[in-house]
């Protein structure tokens, strides 16, 4: 699995890049800029872009949306110090597949690179949180779209798609609604279908810049 990692700061980008090697990943190139980020990964098309928010020249969120002008496959997780949530609402707005903090364990990093490169949405625990109130907030917006391919979907649907959202497998979907884990599986290709896109990712992006609201469960 090839990986490019960009930060500005030497000493945390050297590490990074050594805890991926060790890990038995392909470090591919490093950057130390906005500008260099977008260049080297155009050039070398890693699976995963590890990217710094606060970067010179271009932030993280822009460097995101040149990528996708690009189109390139390269999916992109944030690593930054910022737990703010207009950091974590921009950067997922702006094409990132997820966003942990610096704070978490080397193991926590790991597994969320191999699962950014498997076209997860990953967060930091507590982040996924502030993108589903973002969803609700949007919603209950005056300005929130009442014509939208997103109202084909069923309430079990959009149910489905806010938990997606939020980072969570198909299993734990399933525990969390009592349905079995080919249903969920189900009713994410169903919602792909309906929406016209390719992946998971591309259903939590959707989800934020609609604002839908996941509906309350039945009384009794």
């Amino acid at each position: 699995m090839r990986v490019l990692v960009a930060d500005d700061h030497p000493m945390w980008r050297d590490a990074v890049a050594r805890d991926l090697e060790d890990a038995g990943f392909d470090v591919v190139g490093i950057a130390d800029d906005g500008p260099s980020a977008v260049r080297r990964t155009i050039a070398t098309r890693p699976d995963v872009l590890v990217l710094d928010l606060n970067l010179p020249g271009l932030r993280g969120d822009e460097v995101c949306v040149a990528l996708a002008e690009a189109a390139l496959p390269t999916r992109v997780l944030i690593l930054s110090a910022s737990a703010e949530q207009q950091d974590v609402l921009e950067a997922v707005k702006s094409g990132a597949s997820g966003y942990l903090v610096k704070s978490a364990a080397r193991e926590e990093f790991i597994d969320a690179v191999h699962a950014t490169a498997a076209g997860k949405a990953v967060f930091t625990p507590g982040l996924a949180g502030l993108v589903l109130g973002e969803f609700r907030r949007l919603a209950a917006s005056p300005s929130a779209p009442t014509s939208d391919p997103a109202l084909q979907l069923t309430p079990r649907e959009t149910e489905v798609l806010l938990l997606v959202a939020t980072g969570l497998s198909y299993k734990e979907i399933a525990t969390e609604l009592f349905i079995s884990h080919r249903t969920v599986q189900n009713h994410v290709q169903s919602t792909l279908n309906k929406l016209q896109l390719h992946n998971r990712v591309q259903l939590v992006r959707y989800a934020l810049a609609h604002g839908l609201d996941a509906p309350q469960p039945p009384q009794g």
